[in-house]
C-alpha cells in the first residue's frame, strides 16, 4: 500500500506573491504616516526589519513544523502574514487585524480551501497567546515557537548591539546587554513545547554564552 503525498495548496509562485504582498504593505504602513513610521529610528520598528522578522519566521516555522509532523503551509503561511498589521495597528490588535487582512487575501486571490484559510487566520489571530502552548493547535504553536525563537541568538545579539548606540552606550556595557539576550533565550526555552524548538533554543542560548564570556575576557571593565 502507498503512501499518499498530500499536495499542498500553496505554489511556489503564489507564496512569492505573498511575499510581495506583505513587503508592500509594511512599506506602505509607514510611508502612510506623517511622521516617518512609529519609532522609525528604532531600525526594529521598520518595514525592512518587520519583513526580515518575518522571513526570520517563516523559515524557523518550516523547519519546527516539518520535524514536529505540522502542516507545513499553514504555519509558512500563518508566519508571512503574523505580523503584517504590526506598523499600522496597536499592539494588542495587531494579531486580529493581521488574521483579517490574511483572510481577505486568502479568500480574494486562489482557491484555497476554506479550511486552510481558517487554520492560517486562526494561528496568525493567536499568535501573541501568553499561555501554555500545550492547549493551542500544533500549527499555532509552531508559529508562536518561531516567534519567540527569533530574537533569541545572533540576530538578538545584533539587535541589542545596534540598540546600545542609539542609546549611546559605550562598549563597556556590551556583557550586560548581551545577557539580555541570553534571558530571552532562557525565557523561550522555557515557553516552547515541541522537541525541535527547544533544541533551537539551547543552541542560540550557547552561542550567546560564548559571546558573553568572550566579551568578559577581552574587555575586564565588563567584568566589574
Amino acid at each position: 500500500m502507498g503512501v499518499e503525498i498530500k499536495e499542498s495548496p500553496v505554489s511556489a509562485s503564489a507564496f512569492e506573491d505573498m511575499e510581495t504582498f506583505v513587503r508592500d504593505y509594511l512599506e506602505a504602513s509607514v510611508e502612510n504616516e506623517d511622521d516617518g513610521g512609529r519609532m522609525r529610528w528604532y531600525p526594529w520598528h521598520s518595514a525592512a526589519y518587520r519583513f526580515n522578522h518575518i522571513r526570520n519566521v517563516v523559515e524557523l516555522g518550516e523547519r519546527i513544523a516539518r520535524e514536529e509532523g505540522a502542516d507545513v503551509d499553514v504555519v509558512r503561511v500563518a508566519a508571512l502574514f503574523h505580523d503584517i498589521a504590526k506598523l499600522d495597528a496597536d499592539q494588542e490588535e495587531h494579531a486580529e487585524e493581521g488574521a483579517r487582512i490574511a483572510r481577505k487575501y486568502l479568500e480574494s486571490r486562489g482557491d484555497f480551501p476554506a479550511s486552510f484559510v481558517d487554520q492560517v487566520c486562526d494561528a496568525v489571530a493567536d499568535h501573541s497567546y501568553q499561555g501554555s502552548l500545550d492547549s493551542l493547535p500544533l500549527e499555532t504553536q509552531c508559529l508562536i515557537e518561531a516567534d519567540v525563537l527569533d530574537k533569541a541568538g545572533a540576530n538578538g545579539v545584533a539587535l541589542i548591539l545596534l540598540r546600545m548606540g542609539y542609546e549611546a552606550r559605550t562598549h563597556v556595557d556590551a556583557a550586560e546587554m548581551v545577557g539580555r539576550v541570553l534571558d530571552r533565550g532562557l525565557d523561550a526555552a522555557d515557553r516552547v513545547e515541541s522537541d525541535t524548538a527547544e533544541s533551537i533554543a539551547h543552541q542560540r542560548i550557547k552561542r550567546v554564552r560564548w559571546f558573553q564570556e568572550w566579551l568578559q575576557a577581552e574587555v575586564p571593565e565588563m567584568r566589574d
